[in-house]
């Protein structure tokens, strides 16, 4: 019996193989720049399709890779069963408890639509198609990180399928270790189907974008360094150098304030007095509307993109940024963290603590060969040039194709996570973009 024939005798969603109609368009990630040659496609209905299909996958010796819906795709999945949760879906939220529960195929903009109305917020990032699992498997770097840490050390429970193809509830109390590697250390131990984290006040929310011609950059550079570096644990600032195609090269302060408008107007005052502002959307903000603000695609394309954690914002750092135009790069954007990332909880997850206070993120679209080429070289080349003001860290949720998950960890969290996974996953039956034995 092939592996397609034998999942469809335990599975209730679909199944598609190599062959059948829809199979290509089923196992595209979200980065249709990663190729994902799969040996299945399993579209769960449910938690028990999971463990099916986990029970299969054991037996047949393949290993199962589990994508919402493909954020962070590397393509090194080659012969393995691409398990679509996008279909465990459902949102409870406990207003009283100050608590979420959400299956693993929900994504960010659902909870912020639900949690909001309540003046509570999850710890999500910029865009509102991003899964909430994967997300936070990875640890989760959000707008309120400053405030409230990585999203990972939010979470109370997770409803998993091990490698034995069990349905578990995963706690501190149950089980500590795996409950330590699921926050921040990957999907590589157990197959997620739902999770309950914390939520956070959010009764007042003041955020928005600034625009300016890329003239202003330099200046626009000056002030968020200064802006930073004073800036209250529930002050957020990104800087973002842009490129769209056929626009005009222009540069972008992003921010969020979790408090009064006026305060969080005052906190950004400076960036006023900087001449020709193209646009300015800050404003009193719902939660529900927090994808607004850097107003990324929610349709999947084309991306190659490269991160690195920045020890401090120098002259040269400046200098690194701005000497060269953006293009071929769409976006060379810092976000500032700092704050409550760098203060770890006596029970934090895998992810640790961040020390770096700026990340540099690049984005560029791979159209051709020769722009994919081009976007590359651009991304290596201001990484080295910038290799003395780098750690060599980078989160998770952050790391590109060809990167190592060692990257994303501290030696003893690694350590952890390696001898774990022979541990609970002796047989390779989960498989993540970045395994942590590579």
């Amino acid at each position: 019996m092939t592996i397609g024939n034998d999942l469809r005798s335990a599975v209730k969603g679909r199944i598609l193989t190599p062959g059948d109609e829809g199979f290509d368009a089923a196992r595209r990630p979200w980065n249709l720049a990663v190729d994902q040659r799969v040996a299945a496609v399993v579209d769960a209905a449910d938690a028990d399709d999971v463990a099916a299909v986990v029970r299969r996958a054991r037996l047949a010796g393949l290993a199962v890779l589990a994508q919402p819906s493909g954020h962070g795709a590397t393509g090194d999945v080659d012969g393995a069963i691409l398990l679509r949760t996008g279909g465990l879906g459902g949102v409870e939220i406990r207003p009283e408890q100050r608590l979420a529960r959400v299956g693993a195929g929900v994504k960010w903009g659902e909870v912020l639509r639900a949690a909001g109305p309540h003046g509570l917020t999850g710890l999500a990032g910029s865009s509102p198609a991003v899964s909430v699992t994967g997300y936070t498997l990875g640890g989760g770097l959000s707008w309120f990180s400053r405030a409230y840490g990585f999203a990972a050390d939010s979470v109370r429970a997770f409803d998993v399928v091990d490698a034995d193809g069990a349905r578990r509830r995963v706690t501190a109390e149950s089980d500590p270790e795996l409950f330590w590697a699921l926050r921040g250390g990957s999907g590589e131990f157990a197959a997620v189907t739902a999770l309950e984290f914390a939520l956070h006040p959010a009764p007042n929310l003041y955020g928005g974008r600034m625009l300016w011609p890329a003239a202003a950059a330099p200046a626009v550079f000056e002030v968020y360094r200064e802006v930073t570096a004073r800036a209250p644990d529930e002050l957020s600032v990104w800087y973002d150098l842009l490129q769209f195609p056929g626009a005009p090269a222009m540069v972008a302060v992003d921010a969020t304030y979790l408090g009064q408008t006026w305060e969080g107007a005052d906190l950004l005052r400076a960036f006023e007095k900087i001449d020709g502002r193209i646009s300015d959307s800050r404003g009193p903000l719902p939660v529900a509307d927090l994808g607004t603000i850097t107003a990324e695609p929610t349709d999947p394309g084309p991306g190659m993109s490269r991160a690195e954690l920045l020890t401090e914002l120098t002259a040269e750092v400046a200098q690194a940024l701005l000497a060269e135009p953006v293009d071929p790069l769409l976006s060379v954007q810092l976000r500032h963290l700092g704050g409550a990332l760098t203060r770890p909880a006596a029970d934090a997850g895998a992810c640790g603590a961040l020390s770096e206070p700026y990340l540099l993120y690049t984005f560029g679209i791979p159209a051709t060969p020769e722009k994919a080429a081009a976007v590359r070289e651009r991304q290596r080349e201001l990484a080295a040039t910038l290799t003395p003001y780098t750690s060599g860290r980078k989160p998770y949720t952050f790391l590109a194709p060809g990167e190592r998950a060692a990257s994303a960890f501290t030696p003893d969290a690694l350590g952890r996570l390696r001898a774990l996974k022979h541990e609970r996953d002796p047989r390779g039956v989960f498989r993540t973009n970045f395994p942590v034995l590579d």
